[in-house]
């Protein structure tokens, strides 16, 4: 999501970008680019990258849905070495000038650390893989063949990143200059994270840094303090102010009620609108109306003696419902993707003579400055070639012995069509800023689960997802990040060597802190907090593609073609209707995650979205600024949280006091 930086990229360019190209340092007195990574720095981006892998992995353990958080860590990562370097100077010593180029390698070391926690499938296609999902499944589900599953362990993981991660870091190196300067792709998101750096490092950047600085350890503290607070209250099943029947008891059994959550509000501010109330609508179509009348048909569509939680009772409606909405989002998004991609580059070949040249007056000199240092610095192709061929074959001898059920053929074709693939996503994210990969994954998900035959099917298809999508959004992220570098005149090369460092920081951190939830909590629990939605729902993608529509139960096909179609319709409307129109037209991606995580988050966003939009009436200037801050602040405390309180769960400290909430007997 890319909404909040684009908001930002437009509030405060008109006031900075002149004032910063006024600024733009002479090329020749840039440093060299192995300056630009210092020890200060990667200290910084290991803890910043640390916190938020906490953050991002409670959001993906519990709704799935992770906001972006680039502008936040850019934010982070100036607060951090500002404060250093005053203490050093207080203490009396000297340090080197915090420059630009070193936030913006701040930056990207944290977000590539954080970002292996994001998309590293431990909320989705690895935690498919585990033997409660399995189960969730059924066991007596044809295509759910006996022994497909493989439970956690930091081990394997840690080696599955490792082997995975790092071959797309070189896929589109060849291709950088032709992304960023040649076809002027914009990247929304690592353009707004530009323009925030180098705002920040003018001397009106810096009085606005300080206000933002202060509002976000104000709502740091407040968050992380709340957190604390209500722990006390947890002491038991159904206990605490996360289970305040806030609309009446009624509605909180259909998860409709406000849970205090000051990630969700903060997640709420970040995420625009139209992300919010999609959620809001999609829990009030799903718990208000859709399962309470599907309930009403047990012992009609499916047997009563079944749980609720079987594949052939409720839970088979509420995932596979979700499937579909999920596929017929992508499959729009993915169609209308290549179209743009298709016509932008046609339309690039036929002006190819139009080149930037050094008396071309469209072109100020900062823009000539930044072309230079960023194929100045140039990374050499033999290194890239020879480095992508390397990890792969790397990846086609270690990945078939970790998973004797995805053959190595089929991993050597994944690497011969990643390039391509890559290429594609990342110019679609250039133009749109939306990273299609997970769509990339579940395409190659059903092809290798129809491939791999039924004993191989389900764990071939989780895992070459798991591949294609890492490559393919590994690839993208960069090409952001580079995008970030042009314009911050950081070189290409320590933007790699620091993508680089921080997958590899990620792929240490991110198991560790998986582990950390899945040892003190009870991950995956479909009526506990941390539900793993896209656990169940990839898992049970792999086995239609095994199964066919066999796997559904009575009457969801038609409900899937309906909301499958559903889906496709809105995206179109939205494209073609008027903007007064489509700005309110809801996104199917977003209204399927509360069909299985239920309404309580949604609410809490809404919220955040609420208090936006009455902060941006009451005084839009400042609430531009500071909204990014704020939401900051609520997210990391009550994120940071997490971590006291794991391990309170796992020294097994329980809360001292259970508030729950009863109906009143009447005699």
């Amino acid at each position: 999501m890319g909404s909040n930086e684009m908001e930002i990229s437009r509030e405060i360019e008109n006031d900075q970008l002149g004032e910063v190209r006024n600024e733009v340092e002479d090329v020749k007195r840039l440093p060299p680019w192995t300056t630009h990574i210092t020890i200060r720095g990667i200290v910084a981006s290991i803890a910043i990258g640390i916190v938020y892998s906490v953050i991002v992995m409670k959001l993906n353990l519990t709704t799935g849905l992770v906001p972006n958080l680039n502008v936040s860590a850019a934010l982070l990562a100036f607060v951090l070495i500002r404060t250093w370097t005053k203490l050093i100077h207080k203490a009396g010593y000297v340090s080197s000038p915090f420059t630009r180029q070193e936030n913006t390698i701040i930056q990207t070391c944290a977000v590539a650390c954080y970002s292996i926690a994001v998309g590293g499938g431990f909320g989705s296609y690895l935690l498919g893989l585990n033997k409660n999902t399995y189960e969730q499944a059924g066991i007596d589900t044809e295509g759910n063949s006996p022994g497909s599953y493989k439970e956690p362990a930091v081990g394997w993981m840690t080696g599955f990143l490792f082997v995975s991660s790092f071959v797309g870091l070189l896929a589109l190196v060849p291709l950088r200059k032709i992304m960023v300067i040649d076809y002027k792709l914009s990247y929304p998101s690592g353009t707004a994270t530009a323009v925030l750096i180098n705002g920040f490092h003018t001397p009106k950047g810096d009085q606005m840094a300080r206000k933002q600085v202060h509002g976000f350890t104000k709502f740091f503290s407040i968050s992380f303090l709340w957190g604390f607070f209500q722990w006390f209250y947890t002491g038991g099943t159904g206990c605490g102010f996360v289970n305040f029947p806030t609309f009446g008891l009624k509605a909180w059994r259909q998860t409709f009620y406000f849970d205090f959550s000051m990630t969700y509000i903060g997640a709420g501010m970040i995420c625009s609108h139209l992300v919010n109330l999609s959620l809001l609508l999609g829990a009030v179509l799903s718990w208000g109306l859709m399962w309470p009348l599907i309930g009403e048909q047990k012992g009609v569509w499916f047997p009563e003696t079944l749980p609720e939680s079987s594949m052939k009772s409720l839970n088979g409606y509420k995932v596979f419902i979700s499937i579909a909405l999920i596929l017929g989002d992508g499959l729009y998004n993915f169609l209308k993707i290549l179209y743009f991609t298709s016509k932008s580059i046609c339309t690039s070949m036929n002006k190819k003579n139009n080149k930037i040249t050094s008396d071309d007056g469209n072109h100020p000199i900062d823009e000539l400055q930044r072309n230079e240092v960023f194929i100045r610095e140039s990374i050499p192709l033999w290194i890239a070639c020879s480095g992508y061929v390397l990890l792969s074959v790397v990846s086609i001898i270690v990945i078939p012995i970790m998973f004797p059920q995805l053959k190595w053929y089929f991993v050597l074709v994944a690497y011969v069509l990643a390039p391509s693939l890559s290429f594609c996503n990342a110019y679609g994210a250039g133009l749109t800023d939306m990273n299609m990969a997970y769509n990339y994954g579940k395409v190659a998900l059903f092809i290798l689960a129809a491939l791999s035959g039924k004993d191989n099917g389900v764990v071939a298809g989780l895992v070459g997802c798991g591949l294609i999508k890492s490559i393919v959004s590994v690839s993208s992220d960069l090409m952001h990040d580079f995008k970030t570098g042009h314009l911050t005149l950081t070189s290409p090369r320590s933007m790699l060597v620091s993508q680089a460092i921080g997958t590899a920081i990620g792929c240490v951190v991110a198991p560790l802190v998986f582990f950390l939830f899945y040892k003190a909590f009870d991950v995956g629990n479909p009526d506990g907090d941390y539900k793993a939605p896209y656990a169940i729902i990839y898992r049970n993608m792999a086995i239609l593609g095994v199964e066919g529509f066999s796997a559904l139960p009575q009457h969801c096909l038609q409900l899937c073609y309906g909301f499958f179609s559903f889906a496709i319709l809105a995206n179109l409307l939205r494209d073609i209707s008027p903007k007064k129109v489509s700005k309110w037209v809801p996104l199917p991606m977003a209204m399927a995650v509360p069909f299985l995580v239920g309404a309580y988050f949604a609410i809490d966003m809404c919220m955040g979205s609420l208090v936006v939009f009455v902060w941006h009436k009451l005084n839009s200037n400042k609430a531009s600024l500071m909204v990014p801050a704020v939401a900051s602040g609520l997210i990391c405390g009550d994120g940071l949280w997490i971590l006291p309180s794991s391990i309170l769960a796992l020294a097994k400290i329980n809360p001292p006091i259970c508030m729950n909430f009863l109906a009143t007997k009447l005699s």
